[in-house]
């Protein structure tokens, strides 16, 4: 049987979801908790990694067991295994052609950014800090450029290690929320970084540092070097994938 899950967590005590030889990961916590509950040795899937100290709202991921178990039971027996940081939203069993990483239409990010003279101190972990003022509507109309099909090699980290860096942006928004201005982006898939190469760029287009069309003009370039910095981690959380609804997953999920 092959059974999908939905996984909340904060990034802030991990390496990232990947299994590693040194120090905590998402993927080693969730398996060692599934072993037990299932008492046989567990491997899952997920819909895209994540780097150290990057949150995900709805990770999904799969595993395959013989053992029988209700939904229920495989979500509460993990939960009160895993640390809590990390908790398993929801359990649903799926047919065996559904695959994690490969069945999913799209993947959602989303970078928060502290937008005032203060610091953080109550959420200094989950988003990103920028004393200077930003106009968020300025990001937002240089961001259109990314929409589409593109080579995103400018925003492509080096050690990425994807076959190439043509990607399809499907939705590019940037908006203020009080003094948070919040950067939400859609895609099929993304390079490593590559959402954080692309708001260390949008940065200076918000300060009035550079002009608008700055993210077009990297973008038709395919230059690293040239274009900004990549953003803190902890600023950006992993919204998601989003999956044909033939698969029948919650609604939060489905294309």
């Amino acid at each position: 049987m092959r059974i999908a899950l939905g996984i909340e967590y904060a990034g802030d005590a991990f390496l990232g979801w990947q299994r590693l030889g040194h120090g905590a990961s998402v993927q080693a916590a969730i398996e060692s908790a599934l072993s037990s509950v299932a008492d046989h040795e567990v491997a899952v899937t997920c819909a895209g990694r994540t780097d150290a100290r990057v949150h995900a709202r709805c990770q999904v991921a799969h595993f395959d067991s013989a053992v029988v178990r209700a939904p229920r039971a495989w979500m509460l027996g993990a939960n009160s295994l895993l640390p809590a940081s990390v908790a398993v939203c929801w359990v649903q069993p799926v047919a065996m052609e559904f695959h994690a990483r490969f069945s999913a239409i799209s993947r959602r990010y989303r970078y928060r950014i502290l937008n005032r003279a203060a610091r953080a101190a109550l959420e200094h972990d989950r988003m990103t800090w920028e004393r200077l003022p930003l106009d968020a509507e300025r990001m937002h109309r240089a961001m259109q450029a990314l929409l589409g099909e593109h080579d995103f090699s400018a925003f492509r980290a080096l050690a990425c290690q994807a076959r190439h860096a043509r990607r399809t942006v499907l939705q590019a928004k940037v908006r203020r929320v009080a003094d948070e201005v919040i950067v939400d982006i859609e895609a099929n898939a993304f390079l490593h970084h590559m959402v954080r190469n692309i708001v260390g760029s949008l940065l200076p287009i918000g300060r009035g540092e550079r002009p608008e069309q700055w993210l077009l003009e990297l973008l038709q370039g395919r230059d690293r070097a040239v274009a900004g910095p990549t953003a803190p981690p902890q600023g950006l959380t992993f919204i998601g994938p989003r999956y044909p609804r033939t698969f029948g997953l919650p609604e939060e999920v489905c294309a």
